[in-house]
C-alpha cells in the first residue's frame, strides 16, 4: 500500500525531466537513494514504471498512467491546503479550462484574462474546442459547456441560462410569410446544424410539440447557421447571444416569441466528481457567475430586435 507521498513527488520529478540524478538532486538525495526509491515505488503499485538506459528514462505505460493520476493527487493535497490556510487566499497553481469553441472565442477568453489579471500567481490553460472529450482522462480542472447536459459522472453546476429562438432575415419573412406555430414549419426552408432535424417546442400551456424541419442548407458549423439566414436561406433556431448584435442591428429577426424551444438549455461549469471543489475552481466559477449576468444574450427574456 502506497502512503508515502513524497514517493509520488519524486516519481512525477523523474517523469518529467527524464533522469533520476537529476529529480534526486532537487530533493536533496543522491542518484542511488533516488533509484532505490523508484523501485520501492515500483514494488509498492506492481509493476514497472520506467524503461532505464544508462543516459535517461522514459515512462512505461503503466508509468504515464501513474503520472497522470499522480499530478491529480498531488494537485489535490496542494488544494486542500491552500483551502485551509484561510490567512493566504492567493490562488496559485494551474487552472486546466476547456470549452466550446464559437462561445469560447467570444466569450470565455476574455473572462478568463481578466480573472488573470485579478490573480497574478494563477495560470490558466485554456482549451477551445466543439469536440467533447472525457476532462478527467485529459487532466482538466473543469469544462464549460452549453445545452442539456447528458447523465454524466461530472458534477453540473449552472452558470447561466442560454435560451434558444428562431430568427430569420427580414426579406425572407417578407417573401415567405411569417410562421405562428411549429406546424408552419413545415415545408419551409430552414438552415439546419448538422443531424438537428427535430425540434421540439412548447406552447404557453405546456403542451410539447416535435416538427422536423427540411432546407437547402446543412452545416456543422454555428456561424455558418448564423450567416446563412442573414442572407435569406431559411429559419435558424439559434442560441440568443450568438445572434444579439444581428437582432439590434435588423439583420435578423425573432420568429414565434411565444413558444420555448425545448429542452431548455443552460451553461454549465462541468468538474470532476468524489473531490472537493479547488479553490481555483470555486473561485473561478463564482466569477463567471457574476460576470456572465452582465452579458446580453445570457437572460431568459428574448434580446430586442431592431425597431
Amino acid at each position: 500500500m502506497l502512503n508515502d507521498l513524497k514517493l509520488l513527488e519524486l516519481f512525477v520529478r523523474v517523469a518529467r525531466l527524464g533522469a533520476i540524478g537529476k529529480a534526486g538532486a532537487e530533493f536533496g538525495i543522491s542518484p542511488t537513494s533516488a533509484t532505490q526509491r523508484i523501485q520501492s515505488l515500483e514494488t509498492a503499485i506492481g509493476a514497472r514504471l520506467l524503461h532505464r538506459t544508462t543516459r535517461s528514462v522514459c515512462l512505461t505505460s503503466e508509468g504515464e498512467r501513474l503520472l497522470h493520476h499522480a499530478e491529480n493527487i498531488l494537485e489535490s493535497v496542494q488544494d486542500a491546503v491552500l483551502d485551509v490556510r484561510r490567512d493566504d487566499q492567493a490562488l496559485r497553481g494551474t487552472l486546466r479550462v476547456a470549452g466550446p469553441a464559437s462561445f469560447g472565442r467570444k466569450f470565455i477568453a476574455p473572462l478568463v484574462t481578466r480573472f488573470l489579471s485579478c490573480h497574478p500567481d494563477l495560470s490558466v490553460q485554456l482549451h477551445l474546442s466543439d469536440a467533447l472529450f472525457d476532462i478527467v482522462d485529459n487532466g482538466f480542472d473543469c469544462a464549460i459547456r452549453l445545452g442539456d447536459p447528458a447523465a454524466s459522472s461530472l458534477m453540473a453546476q449552472k452558470l447561466a441560462p442560454c435560451p434558444r429562438i428562431l430568427v430569420a432575415a427580414p426579406d425572407h419573412l417578407a417573401r415567405m410569410g411569417r410562421p405562428e406555430t411549429p406546424q408552419d414549419l413545415e415545408g419551409r426552408d430552414c438552415v439546419i446544424r448538422g443531424a438537428m432535424q427535430n425540434w421540439r417546442f412548447r406552447d404557453g400551456t405546456g403542451k410539447l410539440t416535435e416538427v422536423k424541419v427540411a432546407g437547402r442548407f446543412v452545416t456543422n458549423l454555428a456561424e455558418a447557421v448564423t450567416e446563412a439566414a442573414i442572407q435569406g436561406f431559411g429559419i435558424a433556431r439559434k442560441c440568443a447571444w450568438e445572434v444579439q448584435e444581428h437582432l439590434a442591428s435588423g439583420a435578423l429577426t425573432p420568429i414565434m416569441p411565444d413558444y420555448q424551444i425545448v429542452p431548455e438549455w443552460n451553461i454549465y461549469l462541468m468538474r470532476p466528481p468524489g473531490r472537493a471543489e479547488p479553490p481555483r475552481v470555486k473561485a473561478f466559477r463564482a466569477f463567471l457567475t457574476r460576470e456572465m449576468a452582465e452579458i446580453p444574450g445570457l437572460s431568459p427574456d428574448l434580446p430586442p430586435a431592431a425597431p
